[in-house]
C-alpha cells in the first residue's frame, strides 16, 4: 500500500488541514465537536498506521522525542491562539491568525520535508544511521506520527482548559444591546 514514511505524510496533511480549518478566523466557537473532533481524528489515525509501537533502545527515544517535540509545538500554538467570550454569545471562543497557520504549516512543511527526503534525498545516509543506532523506519513512522497527533491533541486540551477557565459574564449579551445589568 503506501510506505510507513508517506503514511506520516498524509497524517501531516490531515492535521494540518484540519487545524487550520478548524482554528483560523475570529470567533471560532469552542463546543464539545471542536473539542471532540481532533481526539476522534488521532484515535482514527493511530490504529490505522501504528502497527507495534517500538518499547526499547533508541527506537522508544526517537518516539518519546517526537512526542515531547509535539507536546512543546501544540504549547507554541495555543500561546498563538486568544481564547475569550463572544461579546455577543458570551460562550467561548477562540481566535488565531497568520502567525498561528505559520507555525502549523513550518512544522508539518519541515515533517513532510524529512518524509521526503528520507526517501529522496537521504535514504542511505538514514539507513546507515538507523542501522548503527538499532532503529527501525517505523520508529521513525512512529515519531513523526506521534509529534504530529500529540501537537493536535496538546492544543485541543488547551482550549478545552482556557475555556473552562473563562470567567462567566452571563450578563455579556446583555451588555452588547445597551441594556445595563445589575
Amino acid at each position: 500500500m503506501f510506505t510507513e514514511l508517506t503514511q506520516a505524510e498524509i497524517i501531516n496533511g490531515v492535521v494540518l488541514a484540519a487545524t487550520l480549518h478548524s482554528d483560523l478566523g475570529a470567533h471560532r466557537k469552542i463546543g464539545p465537536m471542536r473539542i471532540l473532533r481532533p481526539a476522534l481524528t488521532a484515535g482514527a489515525i493511530v490504529p490505522l498506521f501504528l502497527t507495534s509501537v517500538v518499547t526499547h533502545g533508541t527506537g522508544l527515544a526517537l518516539e518519546l522525542a517526537g512526542t515531547a517535540a509535539g507536546l512543546l509545538g501544540g504549547l507554541a500554538a495555543l500561546a498563538l491562539t486568544r481564547v475569550y467570550r463572544s461579546p455577543r454569545t458570551g460562550k467561548p471562543v477562540s481566535h488565531a491568525t497568520w502567525p498561528y497557520a505559520l507555525l502549523w504549516i513550518t512544522v508539518i512543511g519541515a515533517l513532510a520535508a524529512f518524509s521526503y527526503g528520507a526517501s529522496h534525498w537521504f535514504p542511505t545516509q538514514l539507513g546507515h544511521w538507523c542501522a548503527a543506532h538499532q532503529v527501525t523506519g517505523a520508529a521513525i513512522t512512529d515519531g513523526l506520527i506521534f509529534m504530529a497527533v500529540a501537537m493536535l491533541l496538546m492544543r485541543t486540551l488547551g482550549l478545552a482548559a482556557r475555556a473552562a477557565s473563562l470567567p462567566s459574564t452571563a450578563a455579556a449579551p446583555l451588555a452588547d444591546l445597551g441594556v445595563a445589568s445589575r
